[in-house]
């Protein structure tokens, strides 16, 4: 087989475990014969559109098995797959279409109002509607294997980051990118192959992907595609798929621990529980502790594909609340500005380097050659790392709040405020100050019920965090901005919290 990639995958899988399920939707399953057959059709079907090596094929749809034929289809192609945030408005997805040149889309029919009214000037020529057209296009398209040359090297998804500051920026993750990441998991997580993985975040969010999905189908699992999270149904997938294997950011897993059906749901199946995407507080990791549940944790980036360090079972205990140990085939320091490794508990920058890190973003050479330094890349997050070794993620380096001198990390005062019972969510930013120059303001928003006293919430901080740590004044909100991945959207908190 000439072809090293991700497009190879399903045919490999085929001939190995052939009769196993790959995707579980609702009530359809599909085998591994079948994902091989599908993905093929279609990878015919686009080619028939003109569709050729190293054109770019989007994707706009939640979890459903047309996502992962469109991501193998793309990668037999020699194609590249751009999966597209179906919480973007209609500008910001012509932006990324038009930004990556994609000459086709494939979408879902939640979908067709918001693409009849891109303009008219983007790239793309060939547009496929999940559902009945999507269908008869693979019922009419050959079955022929195509066998396309493809190396680790070549670019497989251009994916596009959070956007926090700025213009997204495409992540150009290569097929030795993402497979290197998936080893970094078989090793490191132990995925077994009978996993069955809860696949309830986004797959157009990398961890999802990258993390959960793509290492359960190369180890030959099952993944149930869920359209979107809900915590009510959580508990019931659970139960009905046997699920032992689920991933989510810390705002999903907070939900379900919040839930009534928490205490007495059946959760006997569950092996591993994967958390990542922001720093995970130290509470909610002790509530999932408690209930007898591995819960295990780790840190990435987009840049990364994901997986940078990792916190194993062993150590998720008398290690809790570090993001862990640089995974088996990734190297990862903490330095200081001018790159020389920090001391212990000495904050610095996390760089991280491997054959997991992306060659760098689409069509942008200088930010590329900004980000990387010696062949490290800069994350942009400020860490610490104890004498163990294990790295504990302190917060954005440009999240840091300087007062009076004092570097003060935001992220350290949200984790105190999380264990406030009557706290869901918290953000806490810097505001002017006229003697201090600049102090923590605390964002909070209160659980369903509860009546916040600010004067209240700084009292109970006194004694758990030093006095120019504890900030000067407490917002109560409804909700924070948040991007779909969950991470929280410091640049509009600021926005809208930080005057007066």
């Amino acid at each position: 087989m000439r072809n090293e990639g991700l497009g190879s995958w399903p045919a490999r899988r085929a001939r190995k475990t052939p009769q196993r399920t790959a995707l579980i939707h609702g009530d359809t399953g599909i085998t591994y014969a079948e994902l091989y057959e599908r993905t093929t059709r279609l990878a015919h079907a686009l080619r028939a559109r003109g569709v050729r090596r190293g054109d770019r094929i989007a994707y706009l749809g939640p979890n459903h098995p047309s996502y992962l034929e469109t991501l193998f289809a793309a990668g037999t192609l020699g194609a590249v797959f751009v999966p597209l945030n179906t919480r973007l408005a209609g500008p910001e997805i012509a932006y990324q279409l038009t930004d990556s040149g994609a000459k086709a889309l494939v979408y879902a029919p939640g979908f067709t109002a918001l693409v009849a009214g891109l303009p008219g000037d983007t790239d793309v020529r060939t547009y496929v509607e999940t559902g009945a057209e999507y269908e008869a296009l693979l019922a009419g398209a050959d079955t022929e294997p195509i066998d396309q040359p493809v190396t680790a090297d070549d670019t497989c998804i251009i994916m596009y980051t959070s956007g926090t500051t700025g213009r997204p920026k495409g992540a150009m993750l290569t097929h030795g990118n993402i497979i290197w990441n998936a080893v970094n998991v078989l090793v490191d997580q132990d995925v077994i192959a009978d996993e069955r993985a809860l696949v309830s975040a986004p797959l157009f969010h990398t961890a999802g992907l990258n993390m959960l999905t793509l290492p359960v189908l190369l180890k030959g699992g099952t993944c149930v595609l869920v359209e979107s999270f809900v915590p009510e149904d959580t508990f019931d997938l659970i139960e009905r798929h046997r699920i032992t294997f689920m991933f989510g950011v810390p705002t999903m897993f907070d939900q379900v621990a919040r839930h009534p059906r928490w205490a007495d749901a059946d959760l006997s199946s569950l092996r591993m529980l994967s958390c990542g995407g922001s720093p995970v507080p130290t509470p909610l990791i002790a509530t999932f502790q408690e209930r007898g549940l591995t819960f295990l944790q780790g840190y990435g980036m987009t840049e990364a594909a994901p997986g940078t360090l990792f916190l194993d079972a062993e150590h998720a205990v008398s290690k809790a609340g570090s993001a862990g140990v640089p995974h088996f085939f990734s190297d990862v320091r903490v330095v200081r500005p001018d790159m020389t490794p920090v001391g212990v508990d000495e904050p610095g920058e996390v760089v991280v380097r491997g054959p997991h890190v992306m060659p760098g973003y689409w069509g942008l050479p200088e930010e590329t050659a900004a980000v990387f330094a010696d062949g490290w890349f800069r994350s942009g997050d400020a860490a610490r790392v104890d004498e163990d070794g294990y790295v504990f993620i302190v917060d954005r380096i440009k999240d840091m709040i300087i007062s009076g001198g004092e570097n003060v990390y935001p992220a350290e005062i949200e984790d105190q405020l999380l264990a406030h019972p009557d706290i869901v969510e918290c953000a806490v930013i810097g505001v002017p100050d006229d003697k201090w120059g600049e102090v923590p303001r605390a964002v909070v928003v209160p659980r369903e019920g509860a009546a916040l006293d600010p004067d209240e919430v700084l009292a109970s901080l006194a004694g758990r965090l030093a006095k120019y740590k504890i900030p000067k004044s407490v917002v109560i909100a409804e909700e924070l901005p948040r991007t779909a991945s969950g991470k929280l959207l410091k640049a509009r908190v600021r926005k809208r919290y930080g005057n007066g």
